[in-house]
């Protein structure tokens, strides 16, 4: 979320926030310049306006018609564009209860990181890039406050996750095949779909055919048919009846043909197996405990947002025309 600060308006919110506004109040309560309040946010038609025309950039760019006023795709866009900014304003009355203050210090900050991180520090790329994509420096700035009002929420939220160790030892004990390298041995094999064309070719290998000239003409293997068949076989990534095969095989043993979802296979071993590696738990578990955090803290937040919502529900209301058509649309990003 930090470094895609400019990426786009509807990539604004982090992947677990994107989900329904909820129902309305009374439209009575919105001011007429406005789509939508929650609390004492007001939500104003002009940034509606902003975000549906970054909306049609964005189709322009790709050379693509923006959807009509009326058409189901265009009520998906105003239903997007309304979600995010809605979601938005949420975010704002809660950061507030929770004392989050995002100062125009901090914003200056995280532009002045973003610039020197992509632009080399080069202020006049960063207003080009704005240009570029339409927006103010108002409106960057907007992006970059709700950026840091929702990392400084996530992070109060989930400032009590803790992972402890038994959790990573059950983690590691039951993934312990992603740590480490699977088993494998060089093989060769000619494919064809026809099973007695299979038990010809096999007759042949067993009394010495020329396996080159064999897999050139006939095998339907496009990835190992100009290399006589060979090919690395990598336990867990093979299909199980040709992964079966390949690795009981004795070195040298041809195997009679086989059946899989692609057709016969004539298989011959031409190594030993080379067997898996582990990497040792004390290596990897501190990434394991972060990535279990992580999972946690995502959890936690989705948690947050929907007890949110629940809470804001009676402060949220739509200007007529302009509430969501659908309870569960979401915002992209």
């Amino acid at each position: 979320m930090r470094r895609r600060a400019f990426a786009g308006l509807f990539a604004l919110g982090l992947a677990v926030l994107a989900a329904a506004c909820g129902t309305s109040n009374d439209s009575a309560s919105v001011p007429p310049d406005s789509v939508a309040v929650v609390g004492d946010q007001s939500i104003t038609k002009s940034e509606f306006d902003d975000l549906v025309k970054y909306a049609k950039r964005s189709f322009d760019s790709q050379k693509r018609p923006f959807p009509k006023v009326g058409t189901p795709e265009y009520i998906q866009i105003r239903d997007q564009a309304i979600a995010l900014l809605v979601q938005r304003a949420q975010f704002e009355v809660k950061a507030k209860q929770l004392g989050i203050d995002v100062s125009d210090q901090a914003v200056d900050k995280r532009i002045d990181e973003y610039i020197k991180e992509r632009h080399g520090g080069d202020r006049k790329k960063f207003e080009a890039e704005l240009k570029g994509q339409g927006l103010t420096d108002a409106q960057a700035r907007d992006i970059i406050r709700a950026n840091l009002i929702q990392e400084g929420i996530y992070k109060k939220v989930t400032s009590d996750v803790k992972v402890d160790d038994k959790a990573v030892n059950d983690y590691y004990a039951k993934n312990k095949a992603q740590y480490g390298t699977p088993e494998t041995r060089v093989v060769r094999h000619v494919l064809v779909k026809d099973r007695a064309l299979a038990k010809r070719l096999y007759n042949q290998l067993k009394a010495g055919g020329d396996w080159n000239a064999i897999a050139k003409k006939y095998s339907q293997d496009p990835a190992s048919k100009n290399q006589g068949g060979k090919m690395t076989a990598t336990r867990g990534q093979l299909v199980p009846e040709f992964e079966e095969v390949a690795f009981s095989l004795a070195k040298n043993q041809i195997s009679i043909p086989i059946k899989t979802q692609y057709g016969w296979h004539i298989i011959q071993a031409l190594s030993k197996t080379k067997k898996g590696t582990s990497t040792p738990f004390n290596q990897v578990k501190e990434a394991i405990r972060q990535q279990l955090a992580q999972d946690k803290k995502n959890k936690e937040m989705e948690k947050w947002v929907a007890d949110m919502r629940k809470d804001l529900k009676d402060d949220t209301a739509y200007q007529v025309g302009y509430k969501p058509t659908n309870s569960n649309s979401s915002s992209t990003g």
